[in-house]
């Protein structure tokens, strides 16, 4: 990953004051093996980018934490503790889940079947596209981590690709409408 793209992501991020809220009460749960990623990462670089409004186009903040314990009622406590942590419009836009149990849902709602995961990050590898694939975490020296296993040149040039280490996901089509609609300036490459 590049040292340069990594500086202005962390730039970026600590200038969307809504983000540092969210990742510093995410912080503050201290849940196992955590990061914010997706929509909540990219889109703020693209708005960066693209002179859109902080927040611009943000559905949620996507927060994603790794338990072992993959019973529903564990994950649910987790899910109430978050909840109680953030006030509104934070409380509905902070969407937490056990990554430890992505594989117990994934194929009834998604219609893939999916592996288990061993760790938070591993789950980046299997985003829908490279530019989707990124995850921060405010570590407790107040230094961000990222991890972005395909690099954030996608991000940073606003490139939509499929990810070449799995077959195109069902929701390609629907992913990269909702993204495009909120981002004309995104390009889309249809091939890995």
């Amino acid at each position: 990953m590049s040292a340069a793209l990594e500086a202005r992501l962390v730039e970026i991020v600590r200038a969307d004051a809504d983000l540092m809220h969210v990742l510093t009460m995410a912080r503050s749960l201290n849940l196992p093996d955590w990061r914010i990623f997706s929509g909540a990462v990219y889109q703020t670089v693209w708005n960066a980018l693209g002179d859109h409004p902080v927040g611009y186009g943000r559905k949620d903040y996507d927060l994603g934490y790794f338990d072992p314990e993959t019973s529903w009622d564990a994950e649910d406590v987790v899910i109430r503790r978050a909840a109680a942590a953030f006030e509104e419009p934070f409380r509905s836009q902070v969407e937490v889940r056990n990554q430890a149990r992505v594989h117990l849902w994934f194929t009834d709602r998604f219609g893939e079947d999916y592996e288990p995961l061993t760790c938070t990050d591993e789950a980046l590898g299997r985003f829908v596209a490279p530019a989707f694939a990124v995850g921060i975490r405010l570590e407790c020296d107040d230094r961000i981590s990222v991890a972005a296993p395909f690099g954030l040149e996608d991000v940073f040039d606003r490139v939509i690709r499929p990810n070449p280490n799995r077959p195109r996901a069902r929701g390609w089509d629907r992913a990269v409408g909702s993204a495009v609609a909120r981002w004309p300036e995104v390009r889309v490459i249809e091939s890995a």
